[in-house]
């Protein structure tokens, strides 16, 4: 069965983030997706929380994992999640259920953050792409 990752932040195609090399070294793009939750900005990255608001939707990229006990092991370590890291790690990765433009359901691994968003200013748009474009 293979495993699928959503991906909202540095990660995407347009953040030019030099760890979207090794995402596309080890997996495959599917399509834009969605997922419900709330996007807030913690610095120069973002962060995931659900939501139980349906209208709440953060927007991302779904990927195939080609080499998954690869590449997951580099996510958690780029992202601060697993053994070693201080708790509470700033994120979790969970299996949930994203939505494709088509309605299609996917369960896909998404780093979910972690900590309190409280001082975090939200991302209304969940579009953490066009958000950074506004900022600059």
């Amino acid at each position: 069965m293979p495993e699928y990752l959503f991906v909202y932040g540095t990660l995407r195609q347009g953040a030019n983030h030099p760890m979207h090399q090794q995402l596309i070294a080890h997996a495959r793009y599917v399509a834009m997706a969605r997922y419900q939750a709330l996007l807030y900005q913690v610095s120069y990255y973002p962060a995931a929380v659900p939501s139980d608001d349906a209208a709440a939707q953060v927007i991302g990229e779904l990927y195939q994992l080609l080499q998954p006990e690869l590449l997951l092991p580099l996510l958690d370590q780029y992202e601060e999640c697993g053994p070693g890291f201080a708790q509470p790690q700033e994120y979790r990765r969970e299996l949930q259920q994203v939505t494709l433009a088509n309605g299609a359901s996917h369960s896909a691994w998404v780093y979910i953050y972690n900590r309190s968003t409280a001082g975090l200013r939200l991302i209304a748009s969940g579009d953490f792409l066009h958000a950074a474009k506004r900022m600059t």
